[in-house]
């Protein structure tokens, strides 16, 4: 029997974050979910040993799938992820639970409701973000709803989901995975902005939730470079709006 939810889990370098228990919350969870289920993880090219951990546990737990992927980002992971899943949904989760995965509960009830995607919300406050980057993310969200997507709060939540034969359409459009190229250290872009935007264009119906959110990422490996990411961010929502324009999307 296929699965209702397939839960994609990208992984790179998240070596603390899974010592300390993440993938047991998730299988807690689990078990006691009222909806089928399958969990695939793709790993990113990891370089600090957690490819020894999810093999181990992956190998122990049923329902749960491994991919290794090559070092590609955030986005070319999930894609991985989409491409073998085989549920009517799917779910994007970070590996470091910041939300956790019983927040799927506020999500799931809307596609009863005729929506299409269905996306976790932060809010405003979020709980261990530093100043800069609460301050960071109020600039992004102004100057993103100025040209891109003015109903939506939150564009950058890692918790989305949407029905698995929409994400399979859309997916291939991003530019991330159009020009797709090999990554180097932490990769992550503003993919999920393009996501939303081109689900809305093509006449999908989006929800957002308010889901529990608090920052409990403590892996090391990573290499994130605050500022890179911001740049990056912003970039992405220029190139989009200049693809709108321009009729790339049509």
């Amino acid at each position: 029997m296929k699965p209702k939810v397939s839960i994609i889990i990208p992984n790179y370098n998240e070596k603390e974050n899974l010592e300390r228990g993440v993938l047991e919350e998730v299988v807690n969870y689990l078990r006691k979910a009222k909806f089928t289920w399958e969990v695939i993880i793709n790993d990113d090219g990891s370089t600090d040993g957690s490819i020894k951990i999810l093999e181990s546990f992956v190998n122990n737990h049923k329902g749960f799938k491994l991919i290794k992927g090559n070092h590609g980002g955030k986005a070319q992971g999930l894609w991985s992820g989409i491409k073998k899943a085989k549920g009517e949904i799917v779910l994007f989760a970070d590996m470091d639970q910041s939300t956790p995965l019983k927040e799927i509960e506020k999500l799931l009830p809307w596609y009863k409701k005729g929506f299409n995607v269905v996306f976790g919300s932060r809010g405003k406050a979020r709980k261990n973000f530093p100043f800069v980057r609460q301050l960071t993310s109020w600039g992004f969200r102004v100057v993103r709803q100025t040209f891109l997507l003015k109903n939506i709060s939150d564009t950058q939540c890692g918790f989305k989901s949407l029905k698995r034969e929409i994400a399979l359409q859309i997916f291939p459009k991003l530019s991330v995975i159009k020009n797709a190229k090999n990554a180097k250290g932490w990769t992550v872009s503003a993919y999920d902005v393009e996501l939303l935007f081109l689900a809305e264009k093509t006449g999908h119906k989006l929800k957002e939730v308010d889901v529990v959110w608090q920052n409990e990422d403590v892996s090391t490996g990573k290499g994130k470079n605050f500022i890179t990411e911001s740049i990056d961010m912003f970039n992405q929502i220029i190139t989009v709006k200049l693809n709108d324009l321009k009729g790339k999307y049509n």
